[in-house]
């Protein structure tokens, strides 16, 4: 069995909880985490930038990952929002199965 944590970068909080909860409501995600205050740097149409921002870690069944990826580039700010999906194979299985069972 395995999940998918999936790492999204928001402009603000105030974004972060907006899409997490878009994901809650939609049973995309059974959990989001959210780290406000990430301070980022990055290139962006040929200057280094530097920025706060806000993480989100959300925890979903692989088989949802495509449509969580669209669901946030359809509501998100950016135009190149950073979506990374990673799986989990080990862990808790007892939280496997209740990610399993909060997704569908």
């Amino acid at each position: 069995m395995s999940i998918m944590l999936v790492y999204i970068t928001a402009g603000d909080v105030e974004e972060a909880r907006e899409i997490g909860g878009e994901l809650l409501m939609r049973h995309l995600a059974a959990c989001v985490n959210i780290f406000d205050k990430m301070e980022s740097m990055y290139w962006w149409e040929g200057k280094l930038e530097r920025s706060e921002e806000a993480v989100l870690i959300a925890k979903t069944s692989p088989e949802l990952v495509d449509k969580l990826i669209q669901t946030v580039k359809n509501i998100h700010s950016y135009d190149c929002p950073a979506i990374v999906a990673l799986e989990s194979k080990q862990g808790n299985e007892e939280f496997f199965e209740w990610v399993k069972s909060h997704t569908k």
